[in-house]
């Protein structure tokens, strides 16, 4: 059996979001340990066309997606914090995996979940890290009990080059990996 699979979910339409970036940081980490990651970032989806239930055809990307997620032992949800809730970027992607809803595993179904938060407040990224673990809940993932939240107001963890230099959020990305791997082995 070859190592644990985590995919990466998040991001904003603008390249390089803080959000985006600390994902990344958590699938390398996997990777640190053994895992094998993809990353759907922002652009990816941005290309995912709006869910609708009632359209049961898929584009090539929404099956690509899809595919990669039931396939996977392990995720790693960001989202940015808008007006205290999850981003409809983020939001339209999870409600794709409707598709989920047969089969061995359905929905999150033994699957560690990390969550990843960045929004421009401590209050946003607190109610917006509730509401994605309740979405988790509700597809029957197993969240890891550290969340991630990164305060873009106050913090700047990143260095001009894009790596993570906050020993803080480091440790936290380095603990969301290991919770990720140990509920995956668990599942497996």
């Amino acid at each position: 059996m070859s190592g644990p699979r985590v995919v990466g979910i998040g991001g904003t339409t603008r390249p390089g979001s803080s959000g985006e970036r600390l994902v990344r940081a958590v699938l390398a980490a996997c990777e640190d340990r053994g895992a094998t990651t993809r990353m759907f970032g922002g652009a990816d989806l941005a290309a995912l066309p709006h869910f609708a239930p009632e359209i049961p055809e898929r584009t090539e990307a929404q099956r690509d997606f899809v595919a990669a997620v039931r396939e996977c032992d392990g995720l790693v949800i960001g989202t940015p914090g808008y007006h205290g809730g999850v981003s409809g970027l983020v939001k339209n992607a999870i409600d794709l995996l409707e598709d989920l809803n047969a089969g061995t595993r359905v929905y999150f179904d033994r699957r560690a979940v990390g969550l990843v938060v960045s929004a421009a407040g401590w209050q946003a990224c607190g109610v917006t890290l509730q509401a994605l673990r309740g979405i988790v809940h509700a597809m029957r993932g197993w969240p890891t009990p550290i969340g991630i939240a990164l305060n873009s107001a106050e913090q700047r963890p990143f260095d001009e080059d894009g790596r993570l230099i906050d020993n803080a959020l480091t440790r936290q990305v380095a603990l969301q990996a290991e919770q990720i791997l140990f509920l995956a082995g668990a599942a497996r």
